[in-house]
């Protein structure tokens, strides 16, 4: 017998948005299409066969704004890091002039800790956010996930907090909403759901669960929710 679903509580009030979404919200508002560029790595571009946050938050979406015309769009490439998705900001995000951007970040400045520095991608972050500043667009950051491999060696676990630091540090600056993806699954675990429910089973104990995807999603949607007016 399949044992049940492990029900999903997404606590997303543990982790709330500082700043109102207002340019999304003027687009639902006008009731015409509103377009959602999700840029990222492979936790946005989707791998091991788990679907990936943006196309569950684009029914989310649709589904909390009945009858709206809203689109997310999948900008990830596995394996990039600020430095590259920064390359394709003018094409893959300036360019399809969304109402907002879900930029996630921070996970392969640990996982490729030999290829990337700290500060190219923090730099880099800055940049993307100077960039998006005086346009209509609203910008979330996503920032790391807690799975094995971010957090059981010391030297990683290390790692992935001096990032989560660097990209709050970088979104207080700029004035932009960070969803702390890390301290959600971290509290997750906290709480008593074992870390090897966190990752999908793969080699590298790396990429988001199912269970744990559809979880961070449906906390995404409600952290949206709660910035952004009916």
């Amino acid at each position: 017998m399949t044992a049940p679903a492990r029900p999903c509580d997404p606590q997303a009030h543990l982790i709330p948005f500082k700043h109102g979404l207002p340019n999304l919200t003027a687009s639902l508002r006008r009731q015409r299409r509103t377009r959602v560029i999700a840029i990222g790595s492979s936790s946005t571009a989707g791998a091991d066969g788990i679907l990936p946050f943006p196309c569950r938050l684009e029914m989310l979406l649709r589904q909390r704004w009945y009858g709206r015309m809203i689109d997310v769009i999948n900008r990830g490439a596995g394996g990039q890091e600020a430095p590259e998705e920064l390359s394709r900001f003018e094409c893959d995000v300036i360019g399809e002039a969304p109402a907002l951007v879900i930029w996630q970040v921070g996970t392969n400045a640990v996982f490729h800790d030999k290829v990337y520095s700290p500060d190219a991608v923090e730099a880099a972050i800055a940049a993307g956010l100077d960039w998006l500043a005086p346009l209509p667009i609203d910008v979330i950051l996503m920032d790391l996930q807690y799975t094995a491999a971010l957090v059981t060696e010391p030297a990683k676990l290390s790692r992935s907090r001096d990032i989560q630091k660097r990209i709050l540090r970088v979104a207080k600056s700029a004035g932009v909403n960070v969803f702390r993806r890390f301290a959600l699954m971290k509290g997750w675990c906290d709480d008593g759901i074992p870390l090897a429910e966190m990752d999908d089973g793969g080699e590298d104990k790396l990429h988001t669960s199912e269970w744990a995807t559809a979880c961070v999603t449906r906390a995404l949607d409600a952290a949206i929710a709660s910035r952004t007016d009916r």
